[in-house]
């Protein structure tokens, strides 16, 4: 529990606080936890300023029209909520390369690093518009729906990143 003893906040805390905020978003809002459309909507105000009349025409933003919503909103506040939970746990610094990944990788891989996250996060956004949600959505707002399917999304999210992990990892430092 090196982390405890650092500082950092406990995740039985954190997982109640969680699971406070996902009923109080249905609650106030009737909306269940969910990211990945946001980013959608933010390349579409993106392309909005270069080419209004073509997003106009677009099916997905007649649909999910491209504007600032609780989604969007929701995002923001996870990046600053994250940023008041490291100031105030006293873990906060800035870093190119995790050290796991250095001890793996060396501390000069920031390229190889930036890279395999980008990958990861056109994977990860291809996927989440293919099943038509996020993993917090699928998985933590499934579940807390009851939703056979948000539980096997959630074993799957966690078997692959364990996977992944292991893939990447193997032979060096241990996650």
């Amino acid at each position: 529990m090196k982390q405890l003893e650092q500082g950092s906040w406990s995740p039985y805390l954190a997982g109640a606080l969680t699971g406070v905020v996902s009923v109080l978003s249905v609650w106030v809002s009737g909306k269940y936890f969910g990211a990945s459309t946001s980013f959608v909507r933010t390349a579409g105000m993106i392309e909005q300023l270069f080419a209004p009349e073509r997003v106009a025409k677009m099916d997905y933003f007649i649909k999910e029209a491209p504007v600032v919503e609780w989604q969007w909103m929701f995002v923001v506040g996870i990046f600053v909520g994250a940023l008041i939970a490291a100031l105030t746990s006293g873990s906060f610094r800035l870093q190119a390369v995790p050290d796991m990944w250095a001890a793996q990788f060396g501390a000069n891989s920031t390229g190889k690093r930036a890279g395999v996250a980008f990958i990861g996060g056109l994977i990860l956004m291809f996927g989440a518009r293919l099943a038509g949600g996020c993993p917090s959505g699928h998985g933590l707002s499934g579940t807390m729906q009851l939703s056979v399917s948000g539980y096997i999304a959630l074993i799957c999210f966690f078997t692959g990143g364990m996977f992944v992990a292991r893939q990447l990892y193997k032979g060096g430092a241990k996650p």
